[in-house]
């Protein structure tokens, strides 16, 4: 079975929704079916995949994983305020061009010893044009390092919310047509469509225009079990108990009204701490101290351990 999942990422194919669960299990990452369905179906219709949900749920590791599961390249490009085409694109290499420009003028005697003509001299200068519109002066961002790759890439098109509304409407081009346009060189395309996934927190409205082109998932928090699965995996040195027990308090932690609830990252990241203080039940002292790493606002933590109390409370009565 191993050899088989080898030989069928080597040739990035999946036939059937089960390999795809399998392989990204492979990766550590547990798919539900709903995951697996449009992961698979991304690959069989080549469309770009967008993903919305809270921060934190693993929508970003799920572009890690699938990455890792095709055997292809991950290029991220990070979203945020005031992104433009040229920190996502492309930058022309302007003072190199000039260093080109200066030698040009350093060899143009050698270049036009022996025109005969006013014409043929400019013949030649013409012929030395490709030297300076070429990709040499180009000096590629993650969009267009996706789009001339040799080889088939992951492109992770990460917090597309964060960016202004102007630049999911130049994504658009590139999501449908997968080629861009450079002015000094032309129209460049893709040598192999990648593989696309986007990720947004939900902190604005995405244009029905880029939905449209999408195949569209809603991660949300995991279950009990589901999260229970995924300590157990990212952190075997938890006990069996101690793990059920974190994964409950977390569970109920979401279910209060918080600034912030805690994320998967944050489970796994407390599990973990829990083992390094070799933990071996959630008394109220190891609460104390290490629900920090689950909550991030003092008015959370406040909010939390007077729940806690108010819960030990009842218990002693």
């Amino acid at each position: 079975m191993l050899m088989r999942f080898f030989n069928r990422k080597a040739h990035n194919v999946f036939n059937a929704i089960g390999e795809v669960r399998e392989a990204l299990g492979t990766q550590q990452y547990i798919a539900s079916d709903e995951i697996a369905t449009v992961m698979f179906l991304a690959e069989k219709l080549g469309k770009p995949v967008l993903a919305e949900g809270p921060a934190g749920v693993g929508k970003t590791e799920l572009s890690k994983a699938w990455a890792g599961a095709t055997g292809r390249e991950l290029i991220r490009l990070q979203c945020y305020e005031g992104l433009d085409e040229t920190k996502a694109l492309y930058e022309w290499e302007y003072a190199k061009q000039l260093l080109y420009t200066q030698l040009l003028r350093d060899k143009l005697n050698d270049l036009l010893v022996g025109s005969k003509t006013l014409g043929e001299a400019a013949d030649r200068l013409a012929a030395e044009e490709d030297v300076f519109f070429s990709d040499r002066f180009l000096l590629p961002r993650p969009l267009l390092r996706a789009i001339t790759s040799d080889k088939p890439v992951t492109l992770l098109i990460d917090e597309i919310d964060r960016a202004d509304a102007e630049f999911e409407a130049f994504l658009l081009e590139i999501l449908s047509d997968f080629q861009v346009s450079v002015p000094e060189i032309g129209t460049i395309k893709a040598k192999h469509q990648p593989i696309v996934l986007l990720t947004s927190n939900n902190t604005r409205e995405l244009s029905e225009a880029l939905k449209r082109r999408c195949l569209y998932i809603h991660i949300d928090y995991p279950t009990f079990d589901s999260e229970l699965q995924i300590v157990n995996l990212k952190v075997p040195g938890l006990s069996p108990k101690l793990a059920s027990q974190a994964v409950e308090l977390v569970q109920r932690l979401r279910g209060m009204e918080l600034k912030k609830h805690p994320s998967v990252s944050e489970t796994i990241d407390w599990a973990r701490a829990l083992v390094e203080l070799n933990a071996k039940h959630l008394d109220r002292a190891t609460l104390d101290t290490t629900l920090s790493v689950l909550l991030k606002y003092e008015s959370d933590l406040a909010k939390a351990r007077r729940a806690i109390g108010r819960e030990d409370r009842g218990r002693s009565n």
